[in-house]
């Protein structure tokens, strides 16, 4: 196993990936405030770019699949088609997995560590992300820490809004943050956390910010490993 990146070192990357994903947009475009116009791919490709930039980066896929993911982090390589059926999991594609970094010595040996769902232009709670959300709970949570690789997911998301919107940012964050603690609080071996949010106002033309919702596993040590 390589010295994989801390969980603060990939948070932070993300943040740095979304700002830096806004100050192109608003360069590129001439455009103050709206980097929700961006195309999905767009957040995606700079915070791997920022991940990328660390130290001791993994290996970054785009797009990987439900099943595969499983395959790289279940101790087993040909258990995920029941894990799946157990779990309610339909074939699907996370926006960015990060794996561990080592010499291969087949195109099967790869080791899943942290799942991310990205979004852009996120500014009300949609079934779209509380699936999201369900969908990495249901990979992540496991009884023992060795019944699966991953340590845990990501859900990043940049909001913006004009300064005609009711509801402003700091309550559109809130109000998304505890749609998501309703899931998570909803599996017995998982707990969350939130970074980021900060606003920024931008005079006379709105404000936006940068989350990170991250979930992770959580063990009763009294039954061991």
């Amino acid at each position: 196993m390589t010295n994989f990146p801390t969980q603060e070192e990939i948070v932070s990357s993300v943040i740095k990936g979304i700002i830096t994903a806004k100050n192109n947009f608003t360069f590129w475009t001439a455009d103050e405030l709206y980097l929700s116009y961006a195309p999905p791919k767009f957040l995606t490709i700079h915070i791997s770019q920022e991940i990328a930039k660390l130290e001791n980066a993994p290996e970054l896929f785009i797009d990987a699949t439900v099943a595969d993911i499983l395959r790289c982090s279940l101790p087993s390589r040909d258990a995920f088609r029941d894990f799946m059926k157990q779990k309610y999991l339909t074939q699907d594609t996370l926006c960015l997995t990060l794996d561990e970094r080592f010499p291969h010595k087949s195109d099967n040996d790869s080791i899943s560590r942290v799942i991310m769902s990205i979004k852009n232009g996120v500014r009300n709670v949609k079934e779209e992300y509380k699936s999201e959300i369900e969908k990495m709970c249901k990979m992540i949570e496991r009884e023992k820490p060795s019944d699966s690789t991953l340590d845990y997911g990501i859900f990043a998301f940049y909001l913006d809004i004009s300064n005609s919107a009711r509801k402003k940012s700091e309550q559109r964050i809130q109000e998304i943050i505890e749609s998501f603690d309703k899931i998570v609080n909803s599996f017995e071996n998982l707990k969350s956390k939130f970074k980021g949010g900060d606003i920024n106002i931008i005079p006379n033309i709105g404000e936006w910010a940068v989350g990170c919702y991250i979930i992770e596993p959580t063990f009763n040590l009294n039954k061991g490993e």
